[in-house]
């Protein structure tokens, strides 16, 4: 029987080498904050469901339809960050946006909300706004200054 293994070798001696090299950055599509998208994700999933986590859906019924349509926004963004990245990454403002409307969000909607309802649309829009600045900061760096 033939030995058709092939020891491990360098590939920079590949003729190949620099056209393997611009298909995997294609491929990659230049994504270096790929570890954002599933927290965003996770973020809205917590976002729309928080208000039966923290309890107040008697008590803030606007906020609760507020909190899951937030909530849904949010994960299909990450999705989108994840699907198409070179076409979402600009869309990262609007993640900035969104977190800095989810931390006004229990005076504006709500009807003299409580201090759990207060801390926890602050820290969802303050987890939004953070990890939408990370992702805008890489799209500006991936942009070419024009």
């Amino acid at each position: 029987m033939a030995n058709v293994s092939h020891g491990r070798s360098d590939i920079t001696s590949h003729p190949d080498v620099s056209e393997m090299r611009e298909r995997y950055a294609r491929m990659l599509g230049g994504r270096d904050v790929a570890l954002v998208d599933g927290p965003v994700f996770l973020l809205g999933l917590y976002c729309a469901a928080s208000p039966w986590i923290v309890h107040y859906t008697a008590s803030q019924p606007a906020l609760v339809t507020h909190n899951l349509i937030m909530g849904i926004a949010i994960g299909l963004l990450a999705l989108g960050f994840t699907r198409a990245p070179e076409r979402m990454y600009g869309l990262s403002w609007a993640m900035c946006a969104m977190g800095i409307w989810m931390i006004i969000a229990p005076w504006v909607v709500g009807t003299s909300p409580d201090t759990g309802v207060i801390v926890n649309n602050v820290v969802i829009g303050a987890l939004a706004l953070c990890l939408g600045l990370v992702c805008a900061a890489s799209a500006a760096k991936r942009t070419p200054a024009t």
